[in-house]
């Protein structure tokens, strides 16, 4: 296991005012205190382990910012910024941009609409890439040619798993000869996909409704350890089965914005 270096936002403005995926539901209540004091947590869990923590400061206004994985692509040094679907994240974008310029990444502005890490997401050699719901098909050219990698594209078919990051993680990401390896959920996708990740991925961990309903999909593994959301118990069986270790944590608040371990992470791959 390598240590790894993750941006990260505190969700000091949380809250669901809009509704912009299937978890969302603005009539019901929220506790900024308690999202606050889960993302806490979890940060604390990945220091524990050893990971660089670096941090962006929240803006008023932007509930869904603790989303850190949407914030961009970061692959050898090299940034690819986001587009948003929606209106109400379109702002996170520049704040995400001038974070990684100061932080003196190569940063290359997207000319088509991704949304990060909650779709693009490196295993190996080569780059996962979902669409669907969020991030367009034509973005995939552009981390190709920006990237230099193999890119994979996976079609999206359930609206409950909108972003490539809550229906697969990559477990594994190649280091010291290890296979790249992923846990994923076979009905997300489409029956071409399905077939595609069959191929590429002929030990994943398969995962059930259950455990994606719970958003245990959207994890976050460092090769050895495998951190998701606590209530996915089944998931957190067949990790440990395949050898890997797991740490579960509550994000159920954050999960009412669409949102698990995974999305509060963006990986600084210089």
């Amino acid at each position: 296991m390598s240590a790894r270096r993750y941006l990260m936002c505190r969700p000091t403005h949380f809250a669901v005012t809009y509704r912009i995926n299937p978890w969302m539901d603005p009539s019901a209540p929220y506790d900024t205190s308690l999202a606050i004091a889960q993302w806490t947590e979890l940060k604390r869990i990945y220091e524990e382990l050893g990971h660089q923590i670096e941090l962006i400061e929240p803006v008023q206004g932007l509930p869904d910012m603790v989303f850190a994985a949407n914030g961009a692509t970061v692959i050898d040094g090299k940034v690819l910024t986001v587009q948003f679907r929606d209106a109400e994240r379109a702002d996170e974008a520049p704040a995400y941009r001038d974070w990684l310029l100061q932080a003196g990444f190569d940063v290359h502005d997207a000319k088509t609409i991704n949304e990060g890490e909650g779709d693009i997401l490196k295993a190996g050699d080569f780059v996962l890439a979902g669409t669907g719901f969020r991030t367009s098909h034509a973005s995939h050219a552009e981390v190709q040619e920006l990237f230099g990698r193999p890119v994979i594209t996976l079609q999206l078919v359930d609206p409950r798993f909108y972003h490539l990051d809550t229906a697969l993680a990559v477990l594994s990401h190649g280091d010291d000869g290890a296979p790249v390896n992923v846990a994923y959920l076979p009905e997300a996708f489409s029956p071409g996909s399905q077939a595609v990740l069959r191929q590429l991925f002929p030990d994943a961990v398969i995962a059930n409704v259950a455990d994606a309903e719970v958003l245990g999909l959207n994890a976050v593994s460092d090769g050895e350890t495998v951190v998701l959301p606590v209530q996915a118990t089944h998931l957190a069986s067949e990790l440990e089965r395949a050898g890997y270790k797991t740490i579960g944590v509550d994000v159920s608040e954050l999960r009412l914005a669409g949102g698990g371990p995974k999305c509060c992470t963006l990986e600084l791959r210089s």
